[in-house]
Parts: C-alpha cells; structure tokens; sequence
C-alpha cells in the first residue's frame, strides 16, 4: 500500500488541510510527544540556571549536589 498523502484546497487552489494515513500519523504525534517532553526538560534547565544566577547576584548559600544527595538519601531512610 503507497503511503498516499492527500492535500484538500480552498477555491483557489490554496493547500488547506492535509490527510495522511492513520500510522503515519501516530508516528508523528508521539515523535511530537517526545519532543514535547524534551522541550520541558530544557525549560526546566534553564529556570534551574536562571535561579542559580539570581541566587549568586543577591549572595544567597546554594546548596551543592552532593549536599542535596545526602539530604534526599537520609531522608529515604527515616521514611522506611
């Protein structure tokens, strides 16, 4: 079966709207979602990035990786 893509056009010849096949279109759509996904991450990077510049101009303590590492680890252990 051709993967037939079918264009529909206004009065003046103009593409409008366009049909594809139902598997082509699942393919695009969760290519779409895992792009949308990765998009979220970025932004959420940079907010992290932007805090972190925020929080050194006005001298505020940061707390380290490694700090928040055994925070979040000890406080596993108390929760068991």
């Amino acid at each position: 079966m051709e993967d037939s893509i079918q264009y529909i056009v206004d009065d003046n010849g103009i593409k409008t709207s366009v049909i594809i096949p139902f598997d082509r279109w699942k393919k695009i759509n969760e290519k779409y979602q895992k792009l949308q996904n990765k998009l979220k991450v970025f932004h959420a990077i940079q907010e992290g990035l932007e805090e972190i510049k925020t929080a050194k101009r006005q001298q505020y303590k940061l707390q380290t990786l490694s700090g928040f590492l055994n925070e979040s680890h000890s406080q596993s252990y108390k929760k068991l």
